[in-house]
């Protein structure tokens, strides 16, 4: 009689400890969707409008230095100043927020390829975009600055 009362109470608590795990499980699987549905929801700001025309400045690092270029950019022209050298750019938008600029008298052939260019968020005055030659996948991203 003892012995049995111990197995029936062992099955008892491997019974309760399944119904603990299941009961964790499906509060878990409950979880989840709830979790996807708030960052589903999240959309970084993106008001790329005011950033199609006017003057800018980037910064980047080049042989471990820091240096800037300004540009000026209307609807269909950049005019780039960069270490006291000025070039044009043509730029084809394709959508609000991504455009593809071609630089117009190229001195070499690495400045022939056009760049593409995605605003990926924005902010009162600045933007973050990701830029790299049209039909490549290698990507690198930067951050303008308005300055007008």
């Amino acid at each position: 009689m003892r012995f049995q009362l111990l197995i029936n109470f062992s099955e008892l608590t491997s019974v309760h400890k399944k119904r603990d795990k299941n009961s964790t499980m499906k509060k878990i699987l409950l979880l989840i969707p709830i979790l996807l549905l708030f960052t589903a929801c999240y959309s970084p700001q993106r008001d790329c409008l005011q950033f199609k025309t006017g003057s800018f400045q980037f910064e980047s690092y080049l042989n471990g230095e820091l240096v800037t270029s300004t540009f000026v950019r209307n609807d269909s022209i950049e005019i780039d100043q960069f270490q006291g050298k000025t070039d044009t750019s043509s730029v084809r938008w394709i959508n609000d927020c991504e455009y593809i600029v071609k630089n117009l008298n190229p001195k070499n052939m690495a400045e022939e390829k056009p760049l593409h260019i995605k605003i990926l968020t924005t902010d009162k005055n600045s933007y973050t975009f990701e830029y790299g030659l049209v039909g490549e996948t290698r990507k690198q991203k930067g951050k303008v600055k308005k300055i007008e």
